[in-house]
Parts: structure tokens; sequence; C-alpha cells
């Protein structure tokens, strides 16, 4: 198995470090969120925000009584972004380093 290793070692790095680098751009690039908003958000936001106001208007004795989760799962999302955010960034430094690595000439 070392044999194989040391004998295959250039092709391994440069296929771990081309992979990992493509995922991270990928998964970069997915999860980024789009500029724009389509005419279809758009209108469904507006409504969103209609309904909003009329159900507070009509009821404001029971939106007093209502708990909020909304700081919990605000901070939850945070977190999960910061998380994927970390991931990427060590993802792309260690595919970087395994194409580095793979150019770099060795003694002997």
């Amino acid at each position: 198995m070392k044999e194989i290793f040391i004998k295959y070692q250039t092709i391994i790095f440069r296929s771990l470090g081309s992979l990992l680098f493509i995922i991270a751009f990928v998964v970069f690039f997915w999860t980024t969120p789009k500029e724009g908003l389509s005419e279809n958000e758009k209108a469904a936001r507006s409504i969103a925000r209609v309904e909003a106001r009329v159900a507070t208007s009509s009821s404001s004795a029971s939106r007093a009584k209502k708990p909020s989760h909304l700081p919990i799962m605000q901070s939850y999302k945070d977190t999960q972004a910061k998380q994927m955010r970390y991931l990427l960034i060590l993802s792309m430094i260690l595919g970087v380093g395994f194409l580095g690595y793979s150019f770099v000439k060795k003694k002997g």
C-alpha cells in the first residue's frame, strides 16, 4: 500500500486538491443568495406584508400573547452560516495546499 501511495503520490495530491477546490467553489456559489428577485417573489412578499398587516390590526391582543422564537432561529441560522463559511475556507485552503504540494519538485 505504501509503495502504491509513493508511486502515485503526485496524481493523488493533484486529484484530491482539485476535488476539494472544485467542491468548495460549487458549494460557495450554490449557497450564495441571489441578488435580484423575480416578479413572483416580489408579489409574494407584498401579499405576505398585507396579510401580516391585516392580521396584526384585527387581533392585537392575540399578538401580545404569542411568544416569539425568532431570536433563537436567527442565531441558529447565523451559526450555520458561520460554520459553512469556515468549512469552505478550510476546504479551499486544503485544496490549494494539496495542489501546491503536488507541483513542488522533490529532491532525490
